[in-house]
């Protein structure tokens, strides 16, 4: 039951030393907006993070949990906790505070500016990072654009925010971390008008990424990224 303005989800895997940081954030958050709320999943962590989920839900009325028992992907614990979620706004971001989960008051403040916002999808693009990934972004979004016929680019830039109906319509969702191509691709197939507006993107404050260690992981990450793009292709007809 749509009860609230909007939903955030921020799926959590292993984050344990930022879960404290991300729930005082979030609190400061509820001041500004009374009219969202939080869910965090738990994305089949094994680090001890569900315990300071539970304390996290239990003295912050605004911040709702989801517990996946075990680890299915990264999509697959967005979509977990975008089942659970009351808002009429849908969207998510990641826990590791590299963009801040303020973005998501910044987007919902773009609502007002729209004739039809229930028709429009919000989108974060990032600002700040390093050459490399700025030439990586761009060569993997010119890619997708002509594999999809439809402009796409810094397409795993947070926090991403549309309403619930583009939510039921979609069909068959990916699990993995091409949710966010997926999710981009339906908006511009269905005709929702993409607004993009900048995002900081710092580093993280505890753990690494799994991808952006060196050229070897990069390259890695390339590979796997077009595997799942042209898969995504095939299944969904898109």
């Amino acid at each position: 039951m749509e009860s609230l303005l909007a939903s955030l989800v921020i799926p959590c895997y292993n984050e344990g030393d930022n879960v404290p940081l991300l729930v005082e954030r979030l609190t400061s958050l509820q001041e500004q907006s009374s009219d969202l709320e939080f869910l965090i999943v738990d994305n089949g962590s094994t680090d001890g993070t569900s315990g300071l989920f539970i304390d996290a839900a239990a003295s912050h009325k605004h911040i709702r949990t989801v517990r996946v028992e075990k680890n299915q992907g990264y999509g697959f614990g967005i979509l977990c906790g975008l089942r659970e979620a009351r808002g009429r706004y849908l969207g998510w971001t990641h826990a590791d505070l590299q963009t801040d989960p303020a973005d998501i008051v910044r987007a919902l403040s773009l609502l007002s500016a729209e004739r039809r916002p229930e028709r429009v999808f919000f989108k974060g693009l990032r600002q700040g990072r390093p050459l490399g990934d700025r030439i990586f972004t761009a060569g993997m979004g010119i890619f997708e654009s002509v594999l999809f016929m439809c402009p796409l680019w810094d397409i795993n830039a947070q926090p991403n925010l549309f309403h619930r109906n583009l939510f039921k319509s979609w069909k068959n969702p990916p699990h993995d971390f091409s949710l966010d191509l997926y999710a981009l691709v339906a908006a511009h197939k269905m005709g929702y008008a993409v607004r993009r507006f900048p995002v900081e993107f710092t580093n993280r404050l505890h753990g690494h990424s799994s991808w952006n260690i060196n050229w070897k992981a990069k390259l890695k990450f390339i590979r796997r990224t077009i595997d799942f793009s042209l898969k995504l292709r095939r299944r969904q007809h898109l």
